[in-house]
């Protein structure tokens, strides 16, 4: 019987992707590589738990839930996150920044300074620029002013930025120039908290760091893993939680969180033991797009 794999999301590294899993495992991704497991025959998608502990019930999810957690889990892990104010009192510095996903895409957040440009990273930002740095809740005041002033987001849907990955800018400059914009007027507001530092303009790119320079635009998303079936194809990009996967039907793009509760097994090159014979397609929805066309499924 094939060996069972838990994976427990996409982390970024200096490196660049790596796919995490149960025990600690890890798999760096780089382009060209095969992508390829099997959802376990006859499984179902378990609760991930909350801030490292198992799910008390050890409830069922939705296949389409990106959090891959029941209610309850959900809302016990969101009550100590930073991004729900559920800590008040961390003493580390924040950074404030200005996240551009493509066109008309622009979001203002925060970040621990420790942390570096993980956030970024993670959140599948192509190109952004720090606004300032200071304690916590002076960074929390700060992003909810520019937030108010600017009229940007705190959050964007990744529905919205796989839509527009494939209307990029081609030069630096360009993809630069909404960031630019905004960080101009965010630091000419009044109102700034005193213990904020402001920073200066700097754009950092990621088009290279993603494997976005070039590549073609994915066609469809997968909406949700389904027991029995089986995903293959080359790692072409990744962004954010998303590996762009060059297949039999074109770029397809992944989220990997949409991995995390599923019992995956092995896949050889020729089907091997622990993939059905007939797996059946995978769903998928269409990426908006002029000349895209919907496929009924990966294989």
């Amino acid at each position: 019987m094939a060996r069972v794999w838990r994976c427990t999301g996409l982390r970024w590294s200096a490196q660049g992707p790596v796919l995490m899993w149960d025990g600690g495992r890890r798999s760096p991704l780089s382009w060209g590589k095969r992508v390829a497991f099997g959802v376990a025959e006859g499984g179902v998608r378990g609760c991930v738990g909350a801030r490292g502990h198992p799910c008390p019930v050890r409830a069922v999810v939705p296949g389409r839930s990106a959090g891959a957690r029941c209610e309850e889990c959900a809302r016990l892990d969101r009550a100590h996150s930073v991004a729900a104010d559920g800590i008040a009192d961390d003493p580390r510095p924040y950074r404030v920044y200005l996240a551009w996903f493509g066109p008309g895409l622009v979001k203002v957040g925060i970040t621990a300074v420790e942390r570096g440009t993980a956030r970024l990273l993670e959140q599948g930002a192509v190109c952004f620029s720090w606004l300032g740095t200071g304690p916590l809740m002076a960074a929390r005041r700060t992003e909810e002013l520019l937030r108010a002033a600017l009229g940007v987001p705190d959050r964007i849907p990744y529905a919205e930025k796989r839509a527009v990955r494939a209307a990029l800018p081609e030069g630096e400059a360009e993809r630069a120039a909404e960031t630019a914009e905004l960080h101009a007027r965010a630091v000419a507001l009044t109102g700034w908290p005193e213990t904020l530092v402001r920073e200066p303009f700097r754009a950092v790119d990621h088009v290279h760091a993603f494997g976005l320079a070039g590549a073609p635009p994915a066609v469809a998303e997968v909406s949700e893993l389904v027991a029995g079936a089986a995903v293959d194809g080359e790692l072409l990009a990744a962004a954010g939680p998303d590996l762009h996967l060059v297949t039999a039907r074109g770029v397809v793009v992944l989220d990997t969180r949409l991995m995390r509760g599923w019992e995956l097994v092995p896949v050889t090159a020729d089907g091997g033991e622990g993939t059905p014979r007939l797996p059946p397609p995978l769903p998928l929805r269409q990426l908006r797009g002029e000349g895209r066309r919907l496929q009924d499924g990966l294989f």
